[in-house]
C-alpha cells in the first residue's frame, strides 16, 4: 500500500478535527498503520474468498468488539495485539459493533487506514432498544448503550456466524486468539470464559435481590461464580435458540421496577449464566488492571501465567500514559498503541 505523504496526513488529522467539531464524530486521534502478518503454512486456506464468503466461514476465528470514538485507541491495540500473536492472522474476522448515530464511514476508514488488509465489518446497534431498560450504575461510564451490545450479538452479527470470540476494547492479547476460540462448549452450553469462584458474589446484587426468596432462587442448585463478561467464547446458534437476549431484558427490566444490581450491564449476565458456563483457563482474562470502579488505583496481575491482560476498572493505560502516571503495567500495553502524536510529521 503506499505511504501517504506528510501533508496529506496533516490535512486528513486537520479534516477529522473539523469535522470532530462539527459534532459528526469526535475523532481527534491519528493512528499510524500497522504491520501485516502472515499465516503460518499449516492455516486454512479461506483468504480467497470474497468478503461475504470469508466473514462466515467457519474455519475463520471470528471476533467481536464494540467500537466508538471513545475508546477508538484501546480498539487499536487490542487489535494489534490479536493478529501479531495469532498463529493465522489472516484467518481473524472482526465484527465491530457500532452505534447507530456513530459515524460509520469514519470508523471503518480508521480501521482500514491502520490495517488496510484486515476482514471485518462495521455493524450498527439501536441504542434505542435498550436504553429503555439501563438503569443508572455506580460509573456513569457504565451506562453507555454501546456496552450492553454485547447482549444483542446473536441478532446483529449475521446468521451464518455460529461461533464468535467477543472481548472489551480495553485489553490486549499475548497468546494465540485461536486456541480461545476453540474451547469446547460440549453439548448445551451457550458460553465460556475464566470463572472466579472465590469472589464473594453477593456483592453483585443488592439487598432487596437477596432478601426477596422468590428472585433469590434464581441461583438454587447452581454453583453460582462470577465472570467477566469483557472476554467470552459464545455459541450464537444455542443463543438464539435459547432466546437468551429476552431473558437478559427480563432481568434488565425487574432492575427497574426494584434495584436490584449496581454494575451495568455485568449483573443480567450474571443471573442468566452464572453457573452454566464452561470455564476456561484464568490466563485468558488477567482482569481488573484498570483498578476499581471508583478510584481506578494500580493493580497486580493474578497469580499464573497470563494470556490476555484486560484493563477493567475505571482507569484506562491510554489515559494514565497521557497524564505521565502510568501504573507499572500499563508498559505491557504501550507495545501495542498507534496513536501518532497529532501533528507531527514523520520525516
Amino acid at each position: 500500500m503506499p505511504k501517504s505523504s506528510p501533508l496529506f496526513d496533516f490535512h486528513l488529522l486537520l479534516l477529522l478535527t473539523v469535522i470532530s467539531v462539527a459534532g459528526a464524530w469526535p475523532i481527534t486521534q491519528q493512528f499510524k498503520e500497522a504491520p501485516q502478518f502472515y499465516n503460518s503454512l499449516s492455516c486454512p486456506k479461506i483468504a480467497g474468498e470474497d468478503k461475504d464468503g470469508f466473514l462466515c466461514s467457519d474455519q475463520a476465528v471470528h471476533v467481536a468488539m464494540t467500537l466508538d470514538s471513545a475508546y477508538i485507541r484501546g480498539s487499536m491495540a487490542a487489535i494489534l495485539s490479536v493478529l501479531q500473536h495469532s498463529s493465522c492472522p489472516q484467518n481473524v474476522a472482526f465484527h465491530f459493533v457500532a452505534s447507530a448515530t456513530a459515524n460509520a464511514s469514519l470508523l471503518r476508514a480508521a480501521i482500514s487506514s491502520s490495517f488496510p488488509y484486515l476482514h471485518f465489518q462495521v455493524y450498527a446497534f439501536d441504542d434505542s432498544s435498550v436504553s429503555r431498560l439501563i438503569s443508572t450504575s455506580i460509573r456513569s461510564a457504565l451506562d453507555c448503550p454501546l456496552n450492553y451490545a454485547r447482549s444483542y450479538l446473536a441478532d446483529i452479527l449475521p446468521s451464518c456466524v455460529n461461533r464468535v470470540v467477543y472481548l472489551d476494547s480495553d485489553l490486549v492479547l499475548v497468546d494465540d486468539i485461536a486456541k480461545l476460540s476453540a474451547t469446547q462448549l460440549g453439548d448445551h452450553s451457550v458460553l465460556a470464559a475464566p470463572e472466579y469462584c472465590n469472589a464473594n458474589f453477593t456483592y453483585y446484587f443488592t439487598p432487596t435481590f437477596w432478601s426477596n426468596p422468590i428472585l433469590s432462587l434464581t441461583f438454587a442448585n447452581r454453583k453460582a461464580c462470577y465472570f467477566n463478561t469483557g472476554v467470552m467464547v459464545i455459541d450464537l446458534d444455542r443463543w438464539r435458540q435459547g432466546d437468551y437476549t429476552k431473558k437478559i431484558e427480563e432481568w434488565m427490566e425487574i432492575q427497574k421496577i426494584m434495584r436490584i444490581y449496581e454494575l451495568g450491564s455485568l449483573p443480567p449476565f450474571l443471573l442468566v449464566f452464572a453457573g452454566n458456563i464452561v470455564p476456561v483457563e484464568h490466563r485468558w482474562n488477567q482482569h481488573g488492571l484498570g483498578g476499581d470502579n471508583f478510584r481506578g488505583l494500580c493493580r497486580d496481575l493474578h497469580p499464573g501465567p497470563a494470556s490476555l491482560l484486560h484493563w477493567s476498572g475505571k482507569g484506562k493505560p491510554w489515559a494514565r500514559l497521557d497524564a505521565n502516571r502510568p501504573c507499572p503495567l500499563d508498559a505491557l500495553w504501550a507495545p501495542y498503541d498507534l496513536l501518532q502524536m497529532p501533528f507531527t510529521l514523520d520525516s
